[in-house]
């Protein structure tokens, strides 16, 4: 693609690529207004950097807000944790309205023994026979309840030793560092989604730029070479390539403007920002550097401690150490201290049922003490010993793990390197060759395939170059997640 010829257009031929851009962008406006026709309109443009992009993600994206909850979620755990060894309080009242009163049957032991004493002193029966003791008395009902009864009761209890209780209390600040941890684990998973996103959508633009321009050289060769078909010059056939090349231009073009449009949506839906807000970028490519000065030299095989995965790891490894302690803590006793009052009402008229009270009161010691359990706490106390083991066989792969990842992305990002530095010489061999097939050409001494054939190679380097682009874009980030830079 030649340069020079971009800045030797007639008035004809800028004219033809002003309509072109507004083409494009009355384009990417259809788009928005057709996907977004049931949306709400947008209210408010945002002009944001990628720094601007991650910072608004950190607020609004969706896992990230979830992972704060959760970290809150915790504190409030905790604090239920501590709220244990506090005294427990509780208050009782009950009422009762007994329709029909309970009823206690009770040997009659009373008519025996005044049959006894009749019989004793010979006393006689009207019938003028001597008394006679009853073989059996039978049973007397008896009625203790009065119809309506009230109880009021409140009862306190303190733990004085738990076990549970005590390495609960050790944990908890490991329990929390647990949240958050996951919660800078989310937020770097949230950076590294939408720098990839952002760079994405400049790399659109990029390559949005690079078909404009192809299109505007090869419409130029177009037109010329139809006039100087019209004139007997060159064949038909002439042109029919380059119409083809143009055409295929165009649709290319048409299709990366809908993708830009796509990507924009990409891009805030990673920030967790509504797709039907206006959303413009303000780093270029340009600002990014991609040098080799980001790669350690020293090969730090130390680089695991630096990840938040590594971190997550050893703190769960810490948990799974106290729920050890837990386990050893079910063998030992615990003691609670308690204390109740209560005042009990009864009466057989509702008026005066509150008028006297009969309390009762007490405090006392509980002391529980685990004898034989069927071999339970031992059986949990190896499962969880083996849970300890297993945690630390996944810190030491989690370790070698993060070492092949550094590994794999500083090759990776050399690679990407070397291949764009590859790419941008092969733009411009392919523009020279360009160049020179143009010359050859209107001199008579090249032909037409030769100026096609060098113009698809423009277009397949610059397609090259711009996959090259965002490889090494994405190699970037990479790098800079595998050595822990993104906190």
């Amino acid at each position: 693609m030649s340069k020079s010829a971009l800045n030797n257009c007639n008035t004809n031929e800028s004219q033809t690529k002003m309509k072109y851009i507004i083409s494009i962008i009355s384009l990417i406006g259809a788009i928005a207004s057709t996907s977004f026709a049931q949306q709400a309109p947008a209210d408010t443009a945002y002009n944001f950097t990628v720094a601007d992009c991650i910072n608004y993600a950190y607020n609004h994206q969706h896992d990230v807000i979830n992972a704060n909850l959760d970290v809150t979620s915790a504190g409030y755990h905790v604090k239920e944790i501590i709220g244990q060894g506090y005294p427990q309080v509780s208050g009782t009242a009950s009422f009762q309205d007994y329709l029909k009163t309970p009823v206690i049957l009770f040997p009659d032991f009373i008519t025996p023994l005044v049959y006894g004493v009749l019989a004793k002193e010979g006393v006689k029966n009207g019938s003028g026979n001597p008394i006679v003791v009853p073989a059996g008395a039978g049973l007397t009902p008896v009625n203790f309840t009065q119809k309506f009864n009230s109880n009021l009761g409140i009862t306190a209890t303190q733990l004085l030793f738990d076990p549970s209780f005590i390495v609960g209390l050790e944990g908890r600040k490991t329990y929390k560092e647990l949240y958050d941890r996951s919660f800078t684990r989310t937020k770097i998973e949230a950076n590294v989604n939408v720098t990839k996103a952002y760079y994405q959508v400049l790399v659109s633009v990029q390559q949005l730029k690079l078909l404009q321009a192809n299109i505007d050289e090869i419409k130029q060769q177009l037109d010329e070479t139809t006039a100087r078909n019209k004139q007997g010059f060159v064949e038909k056939i002439d042109v029919d390539r380059l119409t083809v090349q143009y055409n295929s231009l165009v649709t290319n073009r048409e299709n990366t403007v809908r993708l830009l449009a796509l990507n924009y949506q990409l891009l805030k839906f990673q920030m967790g920002m509504p797709i039907e807000k206006n959303l413009t970028l303000k780093d270029k490519l340009e600002d990014i550097q991609l040098d080799a000065s980001t790669i350690d030299p020293t090969n730090d095989t130390t680089v695991y401690r630096n990840r938040i995965e590594y971190g997550l790891l050893e703190t769960e490894n810490k948990l799974d150490r106290y729920d050890v302690k837990l386990k050893k803590g079910q063998f030992l006793p615990k003691l609670t201290a308690n204390a109740s009052y209560a005042p009990a009402y009864q009466s057989n008229s509702f008026s005066s049922l509150y008028s006297a009270d009969y309390p009762s009161a007490y405090i006392g010691l509980n002391l529980t003490i685990p004898i034989f359990t069927g071999w339970q706490h031992v059986n949990q106390l190896r499962q969880s010993q083996i849970t300890v083991l297993k945690s630390e066989n996944d810190m030491y792969d989690m370790k070698n793990t993060i070492n092949l990842q550094v590994s794999q992305a500083r090759v990776s990002y050399i690679n990407g390197l070397q291949t764009l530095n590859d790419q941008k010489k092969n733009m411009a061999l392919a523009e020279e060759v360009l160049r020179v097939a143009k010359i050859k050409y209107e001199q008579g001494v090249g032909s037409s395939i030769e100026v096609t054939q060098a113009q698809t190679d423009v277009t397949q380097a610059d397609n090259s170059y711009i996959q090259g682009l965002y490889d090494a874009l994405v190699s970037k980030v990479d790098l800079d997640k595998a050595y822990g830079r993104i906190k």
